[in-house]
């Protein structure tokens, strides 16, 4: 059962993802909170496997949580929820340190594959807004990357956890940690889902 921390502001919405990820019987919802401020006093107490957070809040947004968080050390998955079709919302929350971004119009089965890439160690985004931040922001590559560490970068833009890669492109799992370990030095990034952010700036894939 992966446990879920749920962060919205409004009572309705909150109540309702959590009714509906409970119909999957693959989650627990262990805490809610109505803004940033209170998900970091309740992350202290009891730590989740996932957080879902939406991104406009009073008080604390979801992008000053995420950056909270990792300042304090916490690696525990994010997966942004929101509304708004904003490009530039969805630059920044990855940029903060979320490893996933989704339109809260989502279906329930998405969602639910999306928690549990997230927990597995993948990323995952709208493809639309992906599609839409990289027509923004594209622009020439200055960054060589071998076929393979291409390949892998593609795959990591996909979503998939470095186990998923191993079963794709029939390597080793170290072999794979070490293409990934490349792939974020040549990038100079410090994770994968900046490294996906940074290959889509770059027109990488």
């Amino acid at each position: 059962m992966i446990k879920v921390g749920l962060v919205d502001d409004q009572q309705l919405v909150r109540e309702g993802i959590a009714g509906l990820l409970s119909l999957s019987g693959k989650t627990e919802i262990l805490w809610q909170a109505a803004n940033g401020v209170e998900a970091l006093d309740k992350m202290q107490s009891t730590q989740v496997d996932i957080l879902l957070a939406d991104i406009r809040m009073p008080v604390m947004d979801g992008v000053t949580l995420v950056h909270k968080l990792r300042e304090l050390g916490f690696v525990t998955p994010v997966m942004m929820l929101t509304t708004f079709d904003d490009s530039e919302l969805f630059a920044r929350s990855l940029a903060a340190g979320a490893n996933g971004f989704l339109l809260k119009d989502v279906s329930l089965e998405k969602l639910i594959h999306s928690i549990e890439s997230l927990v597995e160690g993948g990323f995952i985004t709208d493809n639309a807004m992906l599609k839409k931040w990289q027509q923004e922001k594209s622009r020439p590559a200055s960054v060589q990357l071998t076929e393979r560490e291409l390949q892998i970068l593609r795959l990591l833009v996909g979503g998939m956890s470095n186990k998923e890669i191993v079963r794709a492109v029939f390597l080793a799992e170290g072999t794979v940690r070490n293409h990934v370990s490349n792939i974020l030095a040549k990038l100079e990034c410090r994770d994968r889902t900046q490294a996906v952010l940074k290959a889509m700036e770059l027109g990488l894939v």
